[in-house]
């Protein structure tokens, strides 16, 4: 299978370290929805990224769907979701956390570097950058009272992403000095093999 899309988006990012971490083997081919949409839309005519291409032409869109398929292929110990419902629930709440706030990251770089600035809405760039701090502060505080395991989960692994994302191109919005437990978690993820094997840059 082919995972296609830049890992300078958070959302190819999760899925190349979550099948990683799955034991899914998978090939990535680095296609951008900007600078390669003619060759992508070829794969996937609705150029949504990531795109996953099965061996049998499949195409599969949305990072959450692409992992939930991912972890059909493995034996239940080795996902990255708790079976039990009050375990499973602490981490979808986290997760849909750091999946708002990639979103609402995503957001305010296309208000700020596609749309013409006689055009934007403030109002609607306030919003915006109001939820994306919320996100991240509840994401903080959830983070200082999560225990830290050698093997991430969902909702470990996509604070991560989601904050080195937020961190290469929003630093000046999202200061790292207001959300240290967030910081630190993603630094401390950042320094391992997994991660390393699918730099942003």
């Amino acid at each position: 299978m082919k995972l296609i899309g830049m890992l300078d988006s958070p959302y190819v990012r999760r899925v190349a370290i979550s099948l990683d971490l799955l034991g899914v083997p998978f090939e990535h081919e680095p296609l951008s929805v900007f600078r390669t949409f003619e060759t992508f839309s070829a794969v996937n005519p609705v150029v949504k990224a990531p795109t996953l291409l099965l061996d049998d032409g499949t195409v599969l869109m949305d990072s959450t769907l692409i992992i939930e398929y991912g972890r059909s292929l493995v034996a239940p110990a080795f996902r990255c979701l708790p079976q039990n419902p009050q375990g499973l629930v602490e981490v979808l709440s986290t997760l849909g956390l750091a999946l708002a706030a990639c979103e609402k990251a995503v957001q305010r770089v296309y208000e700020d570097n596609l749309r013409p600035a006689e055009k934007r809405h403030q109002p609607w760039v306030e919003r915006v950058t109001r939820q994306l701090l919320a996100a991240c502060a509840e994401l903080d505080r959830r983070l200082a009272v999560r225990p830290v395991h050698d093997r991430p989960d969902q909702a470990a692994l996509t604070s991560a992403v989601a904050w080195s994302f937020i961190q290469l191109v929003l630093p000046e919005v999202v200061k790292a000095a207001d959300f240290p437990v967030l910081k630190a978690h993603a630094e401390r993820l950042e320094q391992t093999a997994l991660f390393k094997r699918y730099p942003m840059l």
